[in-house]
């Protein structure tokens, strides 16, 4: 899979897992891809909640590897 490919798969997890965030009132943005590591922001109501970290590891990460099962993990960029 080229690199334009792994960002297109991505793209359409998060785009899969975005409405569960913003019926929550926050939301995540894509900021980059190193390796086998994709690096998202969680943002609005995100930030901060107590369960945060669960969201990344249960729905974030599970959703992106199911379109790219190449990815290892998923980390949040924090301010």
């Amino acid at each position: 899979m080229t690199a334009d490919e792994l960002l297109q798969q991505v793209d359409k997890a998060l785009d899969e897992i975005r409405p569960f965030l913003q019926s929550d009132g926050g939301d995540i943005a894509l900021e980059g891809i190193e390796g086998n590591t994709v690096k998202v922001r969680l943002m609005g109501a995100c930030v901060g909640c107590s369960v945060n970290q669960m969201t990344l590891k249960s729905g974030v990460e599970l959703t992106i590897k199911k379109y790219a099962p190449q990815i290892e993990q998923v980390i949040n960029l924090e301010d």
